[in-house]
């Protein structure tokens, strides 16, 4: 039986993400560069969480700042502090730097790589429990290792005769020899976090890089009479680490060919070209869905069923509803479509923009912060910025809705059942009333009365629609 009191301590968890990253020939930071359109560290945070720490720590450095915020705008402040490594000078003075947190801590300490983005919580998990029962006293550490066809660039795992645990040997410092052992380090640990603290104190920098080593630790641990374990895993993709563009661009598309297989046999979707479509993992798209090929659909977009997406379109953070077409070549942006409606093509909805239930916009068509009612259409070549605009109303083509004065944005209401006559210019802030017509190439800049007849710039009323009244127009001259 297991020792139940390693169980039962506290699990923390510390990520490594204060380096550069050198072989990104990047300004910017490794663990910014975008992997399923989110961060690197923002990958390994989100999963981190689900193991359901006491705490997380974030060790920052290079671009601290950056980094932090870019963890913030996805978790929580409150499920995530940062440690600040002030010089980069390897992975176990990264550690260090987090010394005053939890060196006196009786506690579980799982450290990860923030360049590693594909490990899951179910590994994480297995990791943490074998360190818990091995031997059935539980180690002082232990390592998730991987083995690989071509291992260069990674630590080697250096076991003794009987197979167990002796050292891990970086590739710089590698013999020729070791450089021949395929079992890598993945660069994830759990640790007893009193002894790997009392170890790191005994790291020497007396290597080819002139760095702490992490990696020194287990085998200061192993020397002192402690158990080091190895938690050997069989998915060589789930550890792969980040360390160029062309390792970035490999994740990509394991992470989209897992995605769209994914939809197609769980969810019931169909790619027309699963190669060709670009799917962001952490979309949801509803069966009987049919995805054309070229198209991009990234962020949290929500997909119903029933729906035709067309080539060449590109939906960011949408909401979409059940049973709708969206043509070829819209843009889609922090935006919502309801249920039967019909998009593009070459339409753009962004801003919050909203189409209710049944209603249309075609070719040329521009909603921002807009909301389209039901049964609605603005068939083409118009923009509606900052709009509320009712049921059942037809907006002709070329219509404008001229919500900016130079300084500030003005909004602009139309009714129900309103026809807006095609070149119209509605000069916000400005109200139509219900079953108002606008006359072609009118200029509204004073709010239309319901039932009104307008014509002109400015537009004037000529005819009241309900009682049939017509009144006339002075020429202006």
């Amino acid at each position: 039986m297991s020792d139940s009191s390693t169980e039962q301590r506290s699990l923390n968890v510390l990520i490594l993400a204060a380096g550069l990253g050198t072989r990104m020939r990047s300004d910017l930071a490794k663990v910014l560069h975008k992997l399923d359109g989110r961060p690197l560290i923002n990958h390994v945070c989100r999963t981190a969480t689900a193991l359901a720490p006491e705490s997380l720590y974030v060790v920052i450095g290079h671009q601290g700042d950056e980094v932090k915020a870019a963890v913030l705008n996805e978790l929580d402040g409150q499920k995530v502090a940062f440690v600040t490594q002030e010089q980069q000078l390897g992975t176990g003075d990264a550690v260090n730097a987090a010394r005053s947190f939890f060196q006196d801590s009786d506690s579980t300490l799982v450290v990860l790589s923030g360049d590693v983005p594909m490990i899951r919580p179910e590994t994480l998990a297995a990791l943490v429990q074998h360190h818990h029962r091995y031997l059935d006293r539980g180690a002082a550490c232990t390592i998730l290792t991987v083995r690989l066809h071509d291992p260069s660039g990674y630590g080697r795992i250096v076991r003794d005769d009987e197979g167990a645990f002796e050292r891990i040997v970086e590739q710089k410092d590698a013999s020729d020899e070791q450089r021949q052992v395929d079992e890598i380090n993945a660069g994830i640990y759990c640790f007893d976090t009193k002894k790997l603290f009392s170890a790191l104190s005994a790291v020497k920098n007396n290597n080819s890089q002139g760095e702490y080593y992490l990696t020194d630790v287990p085998e200061l641990l192993r020397k002192a009479g402690e158990d080091v374990a190895i938690f050997q895993f069989n998915d060589a993709q789930e550890i792969e680490g980040v360390n160029n563009r062309a390792q970035l661009a490999d994740l990509e598309r394991i992470l989209r060919r897992r995605t769209v297989s994914r939809l197609m046999l769980d969810s019931g979707v169909t790619f027309i070209d699963p190669k060709n479509t670009y799917v962001s993992a952490q979309s949801v798209i509803g069966r009987d869905t049919i995805i054309y090929p070229n198209v991009f659909i990234e962020g949290s977009t929500e997909i119903g069923s029933g729906c035709t997406i067309r080539p060449g379109s590109r939906l960011v953070n949408a909401k979409i509803g059940d049973g709708v077409e969206i043509r070829d070549n819209c843009f889609i942006t922090d935006s919502e479509v309801e249920n039967g409606c019909a998009v593009g093509p070459m339409a753009h909805l962004r801003g919050n923009a909203v189409m209710a239930e049944g209603s249309k916009v075609g070719n040329f068509v521009e909603l921002k912060k807009t909301r389209l009612g039901k049964g609605s259409k603005a068939s083409h070549l118009t923009y509606l910025g900052d709009a509320t605009i009712g049921e059942d109303t037809n907006i002709g083509a070329g219509v404008i809705t001229c919500n900016y004065d130079g300084m500030n944005k003005h909004e602009t209401h139309i009714g129900n059942r309103v026809k807006i006559g095609s070149d119209t210019m509605l000069v916000a802030p400005v109200m139509v009333g219900d079953d108002a017509v606008t006359g072609a190439g009118s200029v509204v800049t004073k709010d239309i009365d319901a039932n009104a007849l307008v014509v002109g710039a400015p537009a004037k009323k000529i005819k009241d629609l309900q009682s049939g009244e017509e009144k006339k127009v002075q020429s202006g001259r």
